[in-house]
């Protein structure tokens, strides 16, 4: 097997955080199908992208079409990550 070959083979999960929220226990428990979940951002704001659970990158949100996509606009810092939670 050859390097790159074994580059292509590693999976990593890539997940795009648009905003945190702290909920009481009991008022999640009472939520059903249609609930809003206030969040911390507004409607421009940068969304944290990661990769494996780490902060890799800063991006913004673009409509195309009937898709959601994530353009990168900044590396992350994760000290600025952590301070978010």
């Amino acid at each position: 097997m050859t390097d790159k070959t074994q580059v292509h083979s590693v999976k990593v999960e890539i997940t795009v955080v648009l905003g945190r929220c702290a909920l009481p226990m009991h008022q999640l428990l009472r939520m059903g199908r249609g609930a809003v979940i206030p969040l911390d951002v507004g409607e421009h704001d940068e969304v944290w992208i990661l990769a494996n659970n780490h902060p890799i990158a800063r991006g913004e949100i673009n409509i195309q079409g009937e898709r959601l996509a994530v353009t990168v606009t900044d590396a992350a810092d994760f000290h600025a990550f952590n301070a978010a939670a």
